[in-house]
């Protein structure tokens, strides 16, 4: 008994170390991504965060992580009882992925908690924006998230969807919604845009103000192999080497797994006029090459940081971010080469962009809005001011673009 006591104190003390003795006439706050009881990473008043890591054996540790934090890594100081700590420069808001660096190796923070993301779990912290509510949970009604699991006729495989249904889904059982598809980000999963993208609450908000129609809203895991793929082709970082296979398989997902398998098990409006989808980088990516080929299913698109593939590169999902000029006539099989035609059909073609994000993306999403809308295309184009290529970026994003939907 008394061995297991000192057990478990050693436990609670590598989850929840002291605070760092710098800046310790400071007040900072946990992050609320922190696991219960842990003090750190602690977020000051001016958004800079103190980690912390209990490691007294480790030669080295730094901390490294997305963007959004700063330049890292940051090398870590320890003190005499074998804690290490550092306070990173001011973080810009929202959420970001972060992990240790012992003596070279990766690790995770064991006073954090872990979001799908780099294609692994992975730590994440939560940097509040003052006043930002449109993503908080706010005391309205909620909707709630389901896992629909189905088997993939495409991949010989069960699949699982997170299906997002609106407030009083079950009160009303003979309503009918539209239904948005909203895919994640490469190395994320289908998690990513209801525990980093917060996305139920910011519905939520939107449906609970008036602002966006009360809809379903689909996310599916965006990696997809045909039975018998070999080990080498399976995974988020095979899939960035071969855009063809990461797009045209989980196309055929899309139009033969997923979308019969929602409309047979929720009450949706099954028609084109009430089907979008969107999706953040690769997702969005995915979500062009999908929609633009199948205009027979969606009247809605919507890309969020997502490449625009120029000219003939983009046949059935070849090619990467490119600096080319878009050509209108050429893109996607010829998609925008009647203007008018597309504009007919399609009643939303929405792209959006951190002012902050990498030159190549901004370059390649404000190149194409400008051609398109000099070929006469239809196109509501968005900018995230300060945020890059992140999910502050992406949650002001859907918080524009999901208004829009079903008018």
């Amino acid at each position: 008994m008394k061995l297991l006591v000192m057990s478990v104190a050693v436990i609670l003390a590598a989850l929840n170390p002291p605070a760092p003795q710098a800046r310790a006439a400071e007040q900072f706050a946990p992050a609320a991504s922190n696991v219960p009881g842990a003090p750190t990473p602690g977020i000051h008043p001016d958004r800079s965060i103190t980690f912390t890591l209990k490691a007294p054996e480790a030669p080295s540790v730094q901390v490294a992580g997305g963007d959004g934090l700063g330049k890292g890594p940051f090398l870590m100081t320890k003190d005499a009882e074998g804690l290490w700590s550092v306070t990173t420069p001011p973080a810009v808001p929202g959420f970001h992925y972060y992990w240790f660096i012992l003596h070279g190796v990766s690790v995770n923070d064991p006073s954090s908690e872990t979001f799908f993301g780099y294609g692994k779990e992975t730590s994440g912290i939560e940097v509040p924006e003052p006043d930002a509510t449109f993503y908080a949970i706010n005391n309205v009604p909620h909707g709630e998230v389901r896992a629909t699991w189905y088997l993939s006729k495409t991949t010989g495989e069960w699949r699982r969807a997170l299906v997002y249904t609106p407030p009083d889904y079950d009160k009303h059982p003979k309503t009918r919604y539209p239904v948005l598809i909203l895919q994640h980000g490469s190395g994320e999963n289908e998690t990513g845009w209801t525990r980093q993208g917060r996305a139920q609450f910011i519905l939520d908000n939107l449906i609970a103000a008036g602002k966006a129609r009360p809809m379903i809203v689909v996310m599916d895991r965006g990696y997809a192999t045909t039975a018998g793929t070999p080990a080498a082709q399976v995974g988020p970082a095979a899939w960035q080497q071969n855009l063809q296979l990461a797009f045209s398989t989980f196309e055929d997902v899309v139009i033969h797994d997923l979308i019969p398998t929602i409309d047979s098990s929720y009450r949706t409006i099954p028609d084109r006029e009430h089907r979008a989808m969107a999706g953040l980088s690769m997702g969005g990516m995915q979500t062009l090459f999908i929609t633009l080929h199948h205009l027979d299913l969606f009247a809605y698109i919507g890309s969020l940081s997502g490449p625009m593939i120029p000219g003939a590169v983009a046949q059935r999902g070849a090619g990467s971010p490119q600096r080319d000029q878009f050509d209108t006539r050429t893109a996607y099989e010829g998609a925008f080469s009647d203007p008018s035609a597309f504009n007919t059909r399609v009643k939303l073609l929405w792209l959006g962009i951190g002012t902050a994000e990498p030159e190549n993306f901004r370059a390649s999403i404000g190149g194409a809005t400008a051609a398109l809308r000099a070929a006469g295309v239809r196109v509501v184009y968005f900018e995230s001011n300060g945020t890059a290529h992140e999910w502050q970026t992406w949650r002001r994003g859907l918080n524009d673009f999901a208004p829009r939907l079903f008018r």
